[in-house]
């Protein structure tokens, strides 16, 4: 599965990424006092995707995977970690087995093949795992966050696969978790995963990141939650 990843999950640094500045201005929606924890999620999260876009095997990837596992079910249990990510999560109050199962995600993506059941996998732990926890961080209830943070993983997925098929399925699958057009609305603490969910929607539509069309279309979710 590593070979078939072709594109970064995480861009270079010397290229300039629209994405990343976009990402910035949507994690800016998130709740004043729950900002930092949600930003160090994403952290974890980029963190996670650059060890796939740097593995060209799969053991060592594994080997990767398993280190950030055991330090984060760690987080709580000793003193502060030296690592700042570390750090910065064990700030957040989230208990380090519910970041720990954020790897599962990442390791389905080190087997073959990659079918239907392990793309399923990889977005409920990836994208329904931190869907959830930004949720939590951010005092917002809705019974659709998994949904969507399924669709926001195999939409972001789809973009990096090789395989024109796999793609092509990835973004079935993201589509249908991703139809629903807020109603009703987004409340205000939860708007930070409702632009996620907008951005998606944009990538499978084919709007291009960082186009005015896109900054304009968050600003108007941040403003109204639809």
């Amino acid at each position: 599965m590593v070979m078939q990843v072709v594109n970064s999950m995480v861009a270079p640094e010397s290229a300039p990424d629209p994405r990343a500045a976009e990402r910035t201005l949507v994690l800016s929606y998130a709740p004043v006092d729950a900002r930092g924890a949600v930003e160090a999620l994403f952290a974890l999260d980029d963190t996670l995707a650059a060890i796939l876009r740097t593995t060209t095997e799969p053991m060592i990837g594994q080997m990767r995977l398993t280190w950030w596992h055991e330090a984060l079910s760690a987080l709580g249990n000793a003193s502060p970690p030296a690592h700042p990510l570390l750090r910065a999560l064990a700030g957040t109050d989230v208990p380090g087995a519910e970041l720990a199962g954020m790897i599962d995600g990442w390791d389905v993506l080190l087997e073959e093949p990659l079918d239907g059941d392990a793309m399923l996998r990889h977005a409920q732990a990836r994208g329904g795992g931190l869907f959830r926890l930004v949720a939590d961080l951010s005092g917002f209830a809705d019974a659709r966050v998994a949904q969507w943070g399924e669709g926001w993983a195999l939409a972001d997925l789809s973009r990096h696969l090789s395989d024109a098929q796999q793609a092509e399925r990835a973004r079935k699958e993201a589509g249908a978790r991703l139809d629903d057009r807020f109603a009703p609305s987004v409340a205000a603490q939860g708007r930070v995963l409702g632009a996620l969910v907008t951005a998606a929607r944009m990538d499978l539509g084919g709007r291009a990141a960082g186009s005015p069309g896109r900054v304009a279309r968050l600003a108007w979710h941040r403003l109204t939650g639809r």
